[in-house]
């Protein structure tokens, strides 16, 4: 896999994890923490965006959301740590690292996301 498809592909698993924890996050504010009702447009927003960079991914294979799935949980960690101002904790860190890892190397496999 060449440096820029590479690049490309974890900018595009990036945007795509914030847009999914935007998403989801917006809900979360309105029916636990009882933010106003607006929120529900830019919730709205952020899951069609989220949608839509689903659809440019190179190939919607079980591969891919795996991948993005390590991807995700790195993303939600630095969110737990400074939108939510939580520490994280030696396991938390343990184990993104692990899932990054896993998701690095589904990434870099040879012929990667080829059917």
């Amino acid at each position: 896999m060449d440096v820029t498809k590479l690049i490309i592909t974890f900018v595009l698993f990036l945007c795509t994890a914030v847009a999914e924890i935007i998403g989801c996050y917006l809900p979360y504010l309105i029916l636990r923490e009882q933010k106003t009702a607006w929120l529900w447009l830019p919730t709205m927003v952020s899951l069609a965006i989220f949608v839509w960079l689903l659809t440019l991914h190179p190939t919607a294979t079980g591969r891919v959301y795996a991948a993005y799935g390590g991807i995700y949980i790195g993303v939600a960690l630095i969110w737990l740590r400074y939108v939510e101002q939580v520490h994280l904790t030696w396991w938390d860190i343990a184990g993104g690292c692990i899932v990054l890892f896993g998701a690095m190397m589904m990434i870099l496999q040879p012929q990667t996301f080829v059917r």
